[in-house]
């Protein structure tokens, strides 16, 4: 039901009329003219003027201090040919794991072995879901470093020189962005799959708690699961970062043929070794470590084609072993690194916000259904959030068009950039419209499951009683995620990052002291979603201030000119 709701608004989206804009006709485009007499008369009669000279031509150009108009906006058709492959991207990864989870679930019913496997595996998948989003920072400075390189070549500051793109000789625009990612992305897998094979075992034993580490071979076989997982970690990281620099190319359908082929090598694999073979996690790990492999292989070769010139290699190998032209001009690591604090702030503000939660809810009166009700809500909020961090990419890859001005050769800006702050502004007001409407809409479907239909997610009478309470703070804070999201991506798209992290090291911080209130005051499970949505609130009011104060000082500053 809530994708169809989502299919026939994105269909109703594009039903409406689109703006029309005229390109203007370059010196080599026939410009077509009305055929009539009148206007034959007219040209026979104009005088013949001679082509202005490639003198002045060069003067004009040079001592123009006019800016070009801004690129047009995205067609709502465009935004939507984005958003739906996007959106598979990001459930394709806890994809991975629901198939590994219902093979084994299906063999668990066969015997206690299968059954610790089955408990087995929670844990470990969390352990390395957990572990390569502690990494997202390279795929938020790819997209947002790639993007921006295409936004400078297309407005002119791209196409000398070894700036932030990494534009050398003969190179496409972000070339640079894209052999650093890839190498960084390499050498940060291979650092992680190292320290997982050497000292997974006791960091699984320290996340599972000493009671459940203590079970008969639930730890064995976690530390198996993490132990074959581990290494796709190279893979995992380089096949994230290709993806994001295509994303910011504007194109998810790349990823998306990649991430099919690696669900349909997951899916056959877990058939044979789980289900044919009996071998059990070892065999669900298996079969998801070669679909990674599989979609990262696959998607090498797309991307290079599309992100880089011919003949040009990732830079993956040292120069003596690279097949192709390496060329110049690869942005640093450093360039790269500086995304880590910021983004690791954010992402650590959000696993920990939900870890706190869990722990009051954990320790209310009235288990176990409190928690059980409160973990039925987490889930349903898991299940709205991609639809909305989908808007937050839109932004992260359509801004930078408007927001990296063309300057001239000395680096000055051209003009008044108020026209392209317009422009840019518009886009944010568009994107959060939509998120607006699509969290309301996706409020309303969680909240009408928990309120009325919690047989969907549980049968026990006592779990849904204590369900039915959270339907309207639980709604409130989907709702609150829209804006949260759309200008999280506004943010991330004009490199605000240091703000973004200190609301969030704010928010993450004033938030365990009142979570522990609640806990130690025997509150309900209640009072821990409105703490949620007020933690939403705070930080959806902080994000959207920071974008109005911003909007107003450009304002204030075209007045005073």
């Amino acid at each position: 039901m809530p994708i169809t709701t989502l299919i026939l608004f994105f269909t109703a989206l594009l039903a409406k009329t689109s703006y029309a804009f005229a390109d203007i006709p370059s010196g080599n485009t026939p410009t077509l003219l009305p055929d009539s007499k009148t206007h034959r008369r007219a040209v026979l009669r104009a005088p013949l003027r001679p082509p202005p000279s490639v003198a002045h031509l060069t003067t004009l150009r040079a001592g123009s201090s006019a800016l070009p108009p801004p690129p047009p906006p995205p067609a709502t058709r465009r935004l939507v040919r984005f958003y739906f492959p996007c959106l598979a991207l990001w459930i394709s990864g806890p994809l991975l794991s629901l198939v590994d989870t219902s093979f084994v679930g299906l063999c668990a019913a066969e015997g206690g072995e299968s059954a610790t496997q089955l408990a087995a595996l929670g844990p470990a998948t969390t352990f390395i879901d957990g572990s390569l989003y502690l990494f997202a920072f390279l795929n938020v400075a790819t997209t947002n470093l790639y993007a921006s390189a295409l936004a400078e070549s297309r407005n002119g500051r791209g196409g000398g020189g070894h700036g932030d793109g990494g534009v050398g000789d003969g190179d496409r625009p972000g070339e640079g962005v894209v052999r650093t990612a890839a190498r960084t992305s390499l050498y940060c897998g291979i650092g992680l799959m190292a320290l997982l094979l050497a000292v997974a075992r006791p960091l699984i034993a320290l996340y599972i708690g000493p009671e459940a580490a203590s079970t008969p071979d639930l730890l064995d076989q976690a530390h198996a699961y993490v132990q074959i997982r581990a290494l796709s970690m190279p893979t995992s990281l380089l096949g994230g970062v290709l993806q994001a620099a295509l994303l910011g190319a504007q194109d998810s359908v790349t990823p998306l043929v990649s991430i099919l082929y690696s669900t349909i090598i997951n899916v056959a694999g877990d058939y044979l070794l789980v289900n044919r073979y009996r071998m059990g996690l070892r065999g669900a790990a298996i079969a998801t470590l070669a679909a990674q492999w599989c979609g990262t292989l696959a998607m090498v070769g797309p991307a290079r084609r599309k992100l880089l010139s011919t003949g040009n290699s990732l830079g993956l190998l040292p120069r003596g072993l690279a097949r192709g032209r390496r060329p110049e001009g690869d942005i640093g690591a450093r360039t790269f690194l500086k995304f880590a604090a910021p983004v690791l702030t954010l992402i650590l503000g959000k696993i920990s916000a939900f870890g706190f939660m869990t722990n009051a809810a954990a320790g209310l009166p009235g288990q176990p259904a409190t928690l059980a009700a409160h973990q039925i809500a987490l889930s349903l909020f898991f299940f709205a959030s991609p639809f909305l961090e989908v808007i937050s990419q839109l932004a992260q890859s359509f801004l930078p068009a408007y927001d990296v001005l063309p300057k001239d050769k000395r680096g000055k800006p051209l003009g008044d950039p108020a026209e392209w702050r317009n422009s840019s502004n518009a886009l944010v007001a568009r994107l959060e419209r939509y998120g607006l409407f699509l969290g309301a809409l996706l409020a309303s479907v969680v909240a009408s499951v928990v309120a009325y239909a919690p047989g969907i997610v549980t049968k026990d009478p006592g779990v849904q009683a204590a369900v039915r309470p959270l339907a309207g703070t639980l709604a409130a804070g989907a709702f609150l995620t829209a804006p949260v999201a759309v200008s999280e991506g506004t943010l991330i798209a004009r490199k605000e990052l240091s703000y973004l992290a200190s609301v969030y090291f704010v928010s993450t911080a004033l938030l365990p002291p009142i979570l522990r209130r609640i806990r130690s005051g025997g509150g309900a499970v209640r009072q821990v979603w409105i703490c949620f949505a007020l933690f939403q609130l705070f930080r959806s009011g902080c994000f959207l201030g920071r974008i109005w104060v911003t909007r107003n000082n450009e304002k204030e500053e075209e007045v005073g000119r």
